[in-house]
């Protein structure tokens, strides 16, 4: 595996900065124009594409469940990709793209997806998982492609504000919870508990961003809803179930969710795995990981389990939104 160097000019983690300073250091740097995602507003969901060919809304069955991938937005990611994957080889590269193209912009950029997950039971009630980048003014704003679109994806797909009736947030970076509430701290899902695990509320300091923009907001509305560990959040008729699974490493309290239908599962896995370069080759760190030795297990651990019982994997990041490990 070829090892390169991280330039100098481009903003390091450390222990000072915040993963959100390095992204808006890495977006003020001029490393590649941030693009929002275009679509054809009011346009039927199935024909409404960008142009790498991937649907707005994607839908998938596991059993009693409909899975509908929800595009939010579609951007090119501050800085470089070798520089967010310092270990990644040429070989490693090459796989990557063969899994995901679309991934690679010119000039080693990272092109990606921001992507939000449905399940709809019979009768039409939801668990979302996550809610994407969120409006202008969001604390996604200074470095991802806002406004995302997910309240229209949610309204193209047929989904209402009160057929939410669960919110699953796999963790508190911003750009995984922005649609949780509006700009003035209102929750747009007021009918929803909101699933978050207690290690990544606890972790988190009091100046984070995700405190007073969403935590607080959802405190205050009697919304927030803290488990602990592996966690039935929902049961469906059978043995039918959506499992809340932790997967920490990302964050310390990161959790990913397993939709059992029976014959199928599909696991929505938050950002075990950011880029297909983490798929082709899962020992390959993300530099924004809080803890990269818990990921890198985590990540293999998963994907182990996945191929093991035959789990569809559901990306938040990739340009493929389904597929087998």
């Amino acid at each position: 595996m070829t090892h390169r160097p991280i330039p100098a000019d481009v903003p390091t983690t450390g222990d000072a900065p915040s993963r959100r300073q390095v992204l808006r250091g890495a977006a003020a740097a001029g490393f590649g124009a941030l693009t929002a995602w275009a679509g054809a507003s009011g346009a039927p969901a199935a024909a409404s594409q960008r142009g790498t060919g991937t649907a707005h809304i994607v839908s998938c069955h596991a059993g009693p469940y409909e899975v509908l991938a929800l595009l939010d937005a579609h951007g090119t990611f501050p800085g470089t990709r070798q520089n967010w994957f310092p270990d990644a080889g040429d070989a490693d590269w090459a796989s990557a793209e063969r899994l995901d193209p679309a991934a690679f912009g010119p000039g080693d950029t990272w092109e990606l997806d921001f992507r939000c997950y449905a399940v709809r039971r019979p009768g039409g009630r939801v668990t979302l998982v996550d809610t994407g980048i969120g409006p202008v003014g969001s604390p996604a704003s200074g470095w991802a492609p806002v406004p995302g679109r997910l309240p229209e994806v949610l309204r193209l797909a047929g989904v209402g504000r009160d057929d939410v009736d669960t919110v699953v947030l796999t963790h508190l970076h911003e750009d995984h919870y922005g649609w949780t509430v509006d700009t003035a701290g209102t929750p747009l899902f007021p009918n929803a508990r909101h699933v978050v695990q207690r290690a990544e509320i606890a972790a988190l300091s009091a100046d984070d961003s995700a405190m007073a923009y969403v935590v607080e907001p959802l405190r205050r509305a009697g919304l927030l809803h803290l488990i602990d560990g592996r966690v039935r959040v929902q049961g469906g008729p059978g043995r039918s179930s959506l499992t809340a699974v932790p997967t920490p490493g990302h964050t310390v309290g990161h959790q990913s969710v397993l939709v059992d239908g029976g014959r199928r599962r599909v696991m929505v896995t938050g950002d075990v795995l950011v880029h297909a370069v983490q798929l082709a080759a899962p020992s390959i760190a993300y530099r924004l990981e809080q803890d990269q030795a818990t990921a890198r297990r985590t990540r293999q651990d998963l994907l182990a389990d996945a191929r093991a019982h035959g789990h569809l994997l559901a990306t938040a990041h990739l340009n493929h939104p389904f597929l087998r490990p």
